[in-house]
């Protein structure tokens, strides 16, 4: 991508960056929804995901995430803590919500879907004549480079 900067010295795209940009999000949507379809997981991985990256949070600010309910994460969230994933707890600054945390099993569950993940975006890369491990790193390192921006709400 060829940046330009303007007169503050702030880059600024082309509208070639942007088609090419669009692109990335498009394919990287698909691509995350084609495997999530084929392996057939369950929806609350997601949720349990937000908690790995979030570390114990509220069910309102887990809801803000997910971009649901409150009434709906609840139930998402009774779920988790049925299967052993997550515990609920007061929150200790507010007697009247609680705090949702991450359990082993729930880390434990995350590595399995995690790995699962990866086995089918590797027979996906390895069935494509034209890519290999080094264009899986570059492509890996793009969107970690773009996420620790902290644009990755």
């Amino acid at each position: 991508m060829g940046f330009l900067c303007n007169n503050r010295g702030v880059p600024e795209s082309t509208p070639a960056d942007v088609e090419l940009a669009s692109d990335l999000v498009v394919h990287a949507a698909r691509l995350v929804r084609a495997v999530r379809r084929e392996l057939e997981l369950p929806a609350q991985v997601r949720i349990v995901s937000l908690l790995d990256e979030q570390g114990p949070v509220g069910i309102s600010r887990l809801a803000e995430l997910d971009r649901c309910s409150q009434p709906t994460m609840s139930s998402a969230v009774a779920q988790l803590v049925e299967q052993g994933w997550a515990t609920k707890a007061p929150n200790p600054d507010d007697a009247r919500s609680t705090v949702v945390t991450l359990t082993d099993a729930g880390r434990t569950e995350l590595r399995r879907v995690r790995r699962r993940h990866g086995e089918r975006v590797a027979e996906l890369v390895a069935a494509h004549p034209d890519l290999d491990t080094e264009d899986l790193a570059t492509a890996v390192a793009v969107l970690r480079g773009i996420l620790q921006e902290g644009n990755d709400t």
